[in-house]
């Protein structure tokens, strides 16, 4: 399996020089896992139903799970959506505020784009990511490259090239090495039309900042906060983000977090654990270690998104049993890693 490392991403002709080779195998149908700023993507050319088809294969993915295209400029949306000249002005708002970044809308599918990443709709998930290497390495490869997270199905998403690798080794044709993602979770996924948008996947852009910039009401779907109700969004739909340690989550008034937190440690005394818990709550976790304390100087929401799945990886790698984590209210960048959290715990998220 190939590892193509990257060195100088502000050096475009360098850069270029070292994406040709990925970019080939991409455009010749190969799988190639890359970077970006929320997640490492798995990417196959969207156009390609064979290609398409082995990222589901690599991944062991549920084929009724649709794909989110990535594209290098705006130039290329016509090849990805049907009638871009006719899209609602909020969202072409969006693009130019938030592209290239952490947004993905949900627009009318292009007939080019290969069936299995739409499966059983007309509607298709683009973005553009804000991360050269990323976007330079689709440029090269000349098609819209259709990359959900580049693991294997329900386990943490990568956020390093060594991630994937523990994943898909020997499974794909190979990682571009770009270091660290910087988001750590994936990206907002919103449908946007004249007068209201609907989020069906928090992420690296906040709801709080969509109605800012598009002063129009936007709601979330009405799965994220009813269990009975149907995903519609890529990684939402499955158990999800979970490493094989079982995750519990405790956030509300500090105080009872904290009791809650020491009375799991009491009840599970002997077993091994590991925690996530913000600057200087680390002596109430007694027993776990590992243990990871975010940094004082970072927002805790923010810490959290950018090492969740990194820390959840880790603590499998350690033995770790049980992951106790402070959580944080669900508004802002905490609504992204809540609904992580939801998925990751598989219910065990405790308001108290």
């Amino acid at each position: 399996m190939n590892v193509w490392n990257v060195e100088n991403e502000e050096d475009i002709t360098a850069l270029e020089r070292q994406l040709r080779e990925p970019a080939a195998v991409l455009s010749q149908g190969g799988l190639v896992a890359f970077p970006t700023e929320t997640v490492y993507g798995l990417g196959a050319d969207a156009t390609n139903e064979s290609a398409v088809r082995g990222i589901f294969a690599a991944k062991s993915r549920p084929a009724d799970n649709p794909l989110i295209v990535h594209i290098a400029d705006v130039e290329m949306l016509p090849c990805v959506i049907a009638n871009p000249a006719q899209l609602p002005a909020p969202a072409r708002k969006a693009m130019n505020v938030f592209w290239p970044g952490p947004l993905t809308l949900i627009l009318p599918a292009n007939e080019q784009i290969a069936p299995s990443v739409r499966p059983g709709t007309d509607t298709v998930g683009v973005r553009m990511p804000d991360h050269a290497v990323a976007r330079t390495l689709i440029r090269l490869a000349g098609c819209p490259v259709a990359a959900p997270s580049a693991n294997k199905s329900g386990k943490p998403s990568p956020t390093t090239a060594g991630d994937v690798l523990e994943d898909m080794e020997g499974v794909i044709d190979g990682v571009v090495d770009g270091g660290s993602c910087d988001v750590g979770v994936e990206s907002t996924v919103v449908a946007i039309e004249e007068e209201y948008a609907v989020i069906y996947r928090p992420g690296g852009v906040t709801k709080e900042q969509l109605e800012e910039a598009l002063a129009i009401p936007v709601s979330l779907d009405p799965h994220l906060t009813s269990p009975t109700q149907a995903p519609k969004a890529p990684g939402m739909k499955y158990r999800h983000y979970a490493p094989n340690a079982s995750v519990h989550v405790w956030w509300g008034e500090d105080g009872a977090v904290r009791r809650a937190l020491a009375t799991f440690c009491d009840a599970h005394n002997g077993e091994s654990l590991a925690a996530i818990v913000p600057s200087g709550w680390a002596d109430f976790v007694p027993g776990a270690d590992p243990a990871w304390s975010a940094p004082p100087e970072i927002p805790y929401a923010v810490a959290l998104s950018r090492e969740l799945y990194r820390l959840l990886r880790h603590f499998d790698r350690a033995g770790a049993r049980h992951v106790l984590i402070v959580g944080v209210p669900p508004h802002g960048m905490g609504a992204a890693v809540m609904n992580r959290l939801q998925k990751a715990s598989e219910g065990r998220l405790y308001h108290v």
